[in-house]
């Protein structure tokens, strides 16, 4: 019996040993974090209209400016009556498009009621004082479901004017697969929301033209680096599999057919297995599953070691993710960083300075930066 027990001992140790040149927990990184603002419900998202000015989303319906230089809030108001805060659906993102100084279009997302459904929606609208005028749903999408889960809601552009949307399959595994609604897919339009000429299934009268990629589950962060031109997303598996890819136009990324999880409640992998012909892997896998929000991919000075590494909040293992590529886009490092907080890290955004701001599920922002006392 004292054998069994060292050689158990043995694998563990091993385990481990392996288990640490993948992910590893670090405060090697030297940082502070400050309370922000507090009271926030649940901050969905975030986005800068100037350097002391953020607008921040509630879920369950809200918009507020908050002043980052005296914590003063102030209610938003002008939002549309139809938002559904129901489930997982609420107003989710906003975000400002690289024209917004001449343009001052402000882009949001959210779940809209359809008769007591919700479907995920692209609007956008200026901002007039503290009100919100000339609103315009520029995209209703075809992924109602009687489901309040997995509606994604992330929002991104290139410098070509397009904005990307993320859609979740809504809960309906079969939609991600199904080109004809968006569910499971993310799409590609330009600002106004007209459909661009070159998406990949133009004219195909199969497949809706606004498709940019599909076979996603519930997408819940995207990013395009306009310096590589690179499209990255972040997503949600099941019971494991979370995945980070690489948005390649018209490449579908598999769900349900293929996948890196297990059924919630059989020990059994969902779909085929992990690997099939014409559908694309991820660059990372998470599993366990971390249940990742929001993604970006760091560009500033504050922290130089974190430079073009990919950085995203998790909502069930409570922490912020950071993973570093290498130049072919490989993901070779994993750190899990300010897990002592033991928040849902909901959304993360990066100011001129390069320092994060981050929403928590427990309605607080923080900033995160370096400690150089």
């Amino acid at each position: 019996m004292l054998d069994m027990k060292i050689k158990r001992t043995g694998y563990l140790l091993i385990f481990l040993l392996l288990g640490l040149g993948q992910v590893q927990a670090t405060q090697k990184d030297n940082y502070k974090i400050t309370t922000v603002a507090t009271d926030m419900g649940i901050p969905w998202a975030m986005a800068f209209v100037s350097n002391d000015t953020l607008l921040v989303t509630d879920r369950d319906g809200y918009l507020t400016q908050l002043d980052l230089t005296t914590g003063k809030k102030t209610d938003i108001s002008g939002l549309p009556w139809d938002i559904l805060s129901l489930g997982q659906g609420g107003l989710l993102d906003v975000a400002l498009p690289p024209n917004y100084a001449k343009s001052a279009w402000i882009y949001f997302s959210y779940s809209k009621d359809i008769k007591g459904q919700g479907t995920t929606t692209l609007a956008r609208a200026k901002l007039e004082g503290h009100t919100l005028i000339d609103w315009q749903d520029i995209f209703v999408s075809k992924s109602i479901s009687r489901k309040y889960i997995h509606f994604a809601g992330r929002i991104t552009f290139d410098d070509q004017g397009h904005v990307f949307l993320s859609i979740g399959d809504r809960g309906v595994r079969p939609n991600a697969q199904d080109l004809t609604n968006h569910a499971g897919s993310i799409i590609r339009l330009r600002h106004d929301g007209r459909v661009p000429t070159d998406n990949p299934f133009v004219g195909n009268d199969q497949i809706l033209d606004e498709i940019w990629s599909y076979g996603h589950r519930n997408p819940q962060g995207l990013w395009f680096n306009a310096r590589t031109q690179h499209l990255w997303s972040i997503e949600h598996g099941p019971r494991g599999g979370d995945e980070i890819n690489l948005i390649q136009k018209g490449r579908n990324y598999g769900w349900p057919i293929i996948s890196y999880g297990k059924e919630y409640m059989t020990p059994f992998a969902v779909g085929e297995g992990t690997h099939k012909e014409g559908m694309e892997q991820p660059i990372k896998v998470f599993t366990p599953s971390i249940a990742p929000s929001s993604l970006i991919q760091y560009q500033g000075d504050a922290f130089p070691n974190w430079k073009g590494n990919l950085l995203s909040g998790a909502l069930k293992l409570r922490h912020l993710n950071r993973v570093v590529l290498d130049k072919n886009n490989q993901a070779i490092e994993e750190i899990r960083l300010l897990e002592s907080l033991n928040a849902r890290i909901r959304a993360l955004i990066e100011n001129t300075d390069g320092l994060l701001y981050l929403s928590t599920d427990d309605g607080k922002i923080l900033r995160l930066e370096p400690n150089n006392e």
